[in-house]
């Protein structure tokens, strides 16, 4: 297979910040967001790094996969876990820095060495995900799905929240439903814990399970 550069783009990200609070902001982390419109299939992804002010450089590359949707398989989107997820503006919708729709969701990313996303136990998790190829039911002519939310802490495999809801309870349910839900971390003990979203379609008896972990401390 022979590779070529698909896109290339590049952004100066400049934070403005007191000289007294300049050591805490060093210390502290940054997200960046760009959003690219990309055919389904292989892609490799570069990112290189340059402090405009010195001479540091780094570089970080990833393969990707791009899935394609066929609209008679139940299929879904990444699970994003957030620390901020909240509903925007008419005027901001599907516009700005991770806003998804009608909504902005902050990712918290987990660490370069791969650990799960960290959160302190007074935070709230908040979790999303899309998910595509609902069937119709022939009467209701709507979706007819459970979906359930379980977090299971890894060391003990332990369930300790399950959430159950139904496409009946979601706004303007369709082929095509988004998930949203935030989850207050105090009641869990310290470590390692895995949130699956199971969806049954009831209709086509389809199902998909999802995962992602994060930590609690």
């Amino acid at each position: 297979m022979t590779g070529r550069i698909i896109q290339t783009f590049e952004d100066t990200v400049q934070v403005d910040q007191p000289s007294d609070l300049l050591a805490k902001t060093l210390d502290s982390n940054a997200l960046y967001w760009k959003a690219l419109p990309l055919k389904p299939g292989p892609y490799r992804m570069d990112l290189v790094l340059k402090d405009v002010n010195g001479d540091r450089m780094g570089t970080w590359t990833r393969s990707i996969r791009v899935p394609e949707y066929s609209e008679d398989k139940l299929a879904s989107s990444s699970l994003i876990i957030a620390d901020q997820m909240e509903k925007v503006a008419t005027k901001s919708v599907g516009t700005g820095n991770f806003v998804i729709g009608t909504t902005k969701i902050r990712p918290r990313m987990g660490t370069a060495n791969g650990q799960p996303a960290l959160f302190k136990r007074g935070q709230k998790a908040s979790f999303w995900m899309q998910v595509y190829g609902l069937s119709m039911d022939e009467q209701t002519k709507k979706p007819s799905a459970n979906i359930e939310y379980e977090i299971k802490n890894l060391a003990s495999q332990k369930q300790v929240v399950l959430l159950t809801e139904n496409t009946g309870q979601l706004a303007s349910a369709g082929e095509q439903i988004t998930l949203e839900k935030s989850l207050p971390l105090v009641g869990l003990e310290p470590g390692i814990y895995q949130i699956t979203i199971k969806v049954n379609d009831n209709v086509s008896k389809q199902a998909i399970s999802p995962t992602a972990k994060f930590t609690v401390e």
